[in-house]
């Protein structure tokens, strides 16, 4: 059985790490470089950075501040926003990232899943979807800002099939709520999607970590306040998933 694995993530805009809830009354939550060094310390099984506002605005993401996390770190980094050229991705695994996540651009031209997993191969595209839960779950793109009418069941399975790597799945609904995962879409994802599925949005204690794991069978949980502002140590955690029997790297 393969390990669960615990990512922080880094939202970053105007070069600070930020956070908020649903998306919105962001606030800050420290250096990125620092925070990464602290999260290889803790034990954490890999790292996420997203330029939260590079396609809002219309720009590439921070390769500078890219090459200083990636320099501080020896975990695996997945570095996303603003991406939609192979040039881009070129040039974020050059600066250091393990791997990019795309989100809007896929959305608006999913061919590009395609080309840049034949390019780059699937292990290095992580396809992020924000989803909302309407009629269904529905996808949104531009950092949550713009509904499109795609279900996000449909849209996760046509991501698999262009070759995604991995699918970071966000529900707006929950996050920064610290209520809990949305356990129901992520449990179908798992279930009917053969990539690995990354939790995102809600967590609050380990328990939500546990029920994520064990109920919805994600692969990978991420979070981001909780771990920024200490409030769940990643040592703690981990060995509290450990002794609910779910298979984490300690």
């Amino acid at each position: 059985m393969l390990t669960k694995r615990i990512i922080p993530c880094l939202d970053i805009k105007n070069g600070e790490t930020v956070k908020g809830v649903n998306f919105v009354d962001l606030r800050s939550a420290g250096d990125p470089v620092e925070l990464a060094k602290q999260y290889v310390i803790q034990g954490a099984d890999e790292l996420v950075f997203l330029d939260i506002t590079a396609t809002v605005e219309a720009r590439k993401t921070l390769v500078s501040l890219v090459e200083k996390v990636a320099a501080a770190i020896n975990i695996p980094f997945t570095v996303g926003g603003g991406i939609s050229t192979i040039q881009d991705v070129d040039a974020l695994l050059n600066a250091g990232a393990d791997k990019v996540s795309i989100n809007s651009s896929a959305v608006r031209n999913p061919n590009l899943i395609n080309e840049f997993s034949k390019q780059f191969g699937s292990q290095c595209i992580v396809v992020a979807i924000d989803t909302k839960m309407e009629d269904d779950w529905k996808v949104y793109v531009k950092g949550g800002r713009e509904a499109t009418p795609i279900y996000t069941k449909n849209w996760a399975r046509e991501i698999q099939e262009r070759g995604g790597g991995e699918i970071l799945l966000t529900s707006m609904n929950n996050d920064g709520t610290k209520k809990g995962f949305a356990l129901d879409i992520t449990k179908w994802c798992a279930e009917n999607v053969a990539i690995p599925i990354i939790a995102s949005g809600g967590a609050g204690n380990k328990q939500h970590f546990a029920d994520v794991f064990s109920l919805a069978h994600a692969d990978a949980a991420l979070a981001a306040s909780v771990f920024h502002f200490g409030e769940i140590p990643i040592p703690e955690l981990k060995k509290y998933l450990k002794a609910n029997e779910i298979n984490i790297r300690i």
